[in-house]
């Protein structure tokens, strides 16, 4: 089932954080398993937010030294990062497994994020100026308490709340995804991927990683492909429709971008709303009532249709 949302201000940062926290708990009936954001705040110049796990949350329940290894595992991250010629200027660590680092980089952000991967129980959650990727087990409220987002102040957020139907109810499994190895640009999704399979192993054969067996994921994958290749985010919204089977709907989010596609049969919904000063989409109504608590005309998107918007 899976609720989906996302919201993209026009003028200047505002409470996004908690803006997609409400929007988010408003559709916690549509999956109760994990929720996860994807917040975009003011960017600065040669400055980069990382945000990596380094064990699964269930790790504490069966393994008795997960503390110690995850310290082990911390230390080698600073050492790497080090080597790597990357300034912390910042580490912050809002839950045993979970980190946010602030650096200054100039060097190969894809070589970095995939150096720390190669640590046991690494998984970089996203890595850029703007973007922040947080998601957890729990609904809305509960990770975003976890994870202080309701002082965030940004210009735009995707988020999503998860029934996990194809894999494990797991961090890893959970949305947003961000798109390796793109700085900034981050996917969730709603719906089944039916040639799931036939286009990781193709993604595979190019180089792209996958860090779960989570059929969404590979919409992040497809997404970092195409932009490889010189796609603009429209091309590659377009694209999906014809070269993707089974039913969904998605939205992606970029630095500067909001965009959304539905597939040929639009059987996932998609609501939307747009007014001079914000856009906002969900899977309900709802979500946008609760940012936007006023009479609103709403439209749903026809089938097979891309939209792309500008912050």
């Amino acid at each position: 089932m899976c609720g989906i949302a996302g919201v993209i201000h026009r003028g200047n940062a505002v409470g996004v954080g908690q803006e997609m926290t409400a929007m988010l708990q408003s559709l916690k009936h549509r999956g109760p398993d994990s929720t996860g954001f994807a917040v975009y705040g003011v960017t600065k110049p040669d400055e980069y937010v990382m945000r990596l796990k380094l064990a699964e949350a269930e790790d504490f329940d069966t393994d008795y030294n997960i503390r110690d290894k995850i310290r082990d595992r911390q230390a080698l991250v600073d050492n790497r990062l080090a080597e790597l010629g990357a300034q912390t200027l910042e580490v912050e660590q809002p839950t045993p497994y979970a980190f946010r680092y602030r650096l200054k980089f100039s060097g190969d952000t894809k070589q970095l994020a995939t150096d720390l991967e190669h640590i046991e129980g690494g998984e970089v959650l996203s890595f850029g100026n703007s973007l922040e990727l947080i998601k957890d087990l729990g609904d809305a409220t509960v990770v975003s308490k976890q994870y202080g987002l309701a002082d965030f102040q940004g210009t735009h957020g995707i988020g999503h709340t998860r029934m996990a139907t194809e894999s494990d109810v797991d961090i890893r499994s959970a949305h947003p995804y961000w798109a390796y190895p793109y700085n900034d640009i981050s996917v969730v999704h709603n719906g089944q991927i039916t040639n799931y399979w036939i286009m990781r192993r193709e993604m595979e054969r190019l180089g792209h990683r996958f860090m779960s067996n989570c059929d969404s994921e590979l919409l992040a994958v497809y997404t970092a492909n195409n932009l490889e290749q010189g796609a603009t985010l429209e091309d590659s919204l377009r694209a999906s429709i014809k070269e993707i089977d089974g039913v969904f709907t998605y939205i992606v989010a970029t630095d500067k971008e909001l965009g959304m596609a539905k597939d040929t049969m639009a059987a996932k919904p998609m609501v939307l709303y747009e007014s001079d000063d914000i856009v906002a989409l969900a899977s309900e109504e709802v979500a946008i009532r609760a940012i936007v608590p006023r009479e609103i005309d709403t439209s749903d998107p026809y089938d097979e249709e891309v939209r792309v918007w500008q912050r």
